[in-house]
């Protein structure tokens, strides 16, 4: 069970370095070879949308069928083992959030990116003229 979220926690991972790599002012060359590399791999990555939605949906149908203690006796063990399951439910949810947001803005990112490039091409053209 837990390779599913260290796949999830990669992913989340790769898409922070590519997400800095694109905000980092680098020369017009190598932004440009940066922007079309991430846009080759943005449509591969978009598998992470619809895999952490299916990892929440997941999670909401283990906490529907949780079982709690709703007896006087609890032991402590018990109480443990509740709470760090939530514990981990939550920081998976965090981390589905993060990874579908993430894919987000690297796609909004890498759009502006190309736009910016044609709105330059397009000047550029107009001042030949």
């Amino acid at each position: 069970m837990a390779l599913q979220w260290m796949i999830l926690a990669y992913v989340v991972a790769a898409e922070v370095v590519l997400v800095s790599l694109l905000t980092i002012p680098a020369p017009k060359l190598l932004k440009k070879q940066l922007v079309s590399l991430v846009s080759l791999i943005l449509q591969p990555a978009l598998f992470v949308v619809p895999f952490a939605g299916f990892q929440l949906l997941d999670i909401y149908w283990k906490n529907e069928h949780r079982l709690v203690c709703t007896s006087d006796i609890c032991t402590a063990a018990e109480r443990d083992r509740y709470e760090k399951s939530m514990y981990k439910s939550q920081r998976n949810v965090v981390l589905c959030a993060i990874a579908c947001t993430l894919y987000w803005c690297l796609y909004r990112i890498s759009h502006y990116h190309k736009e910016i490039q044609r709105l330059e091409e397009v000047e550029k053209r107009a001042k030949e003229q």
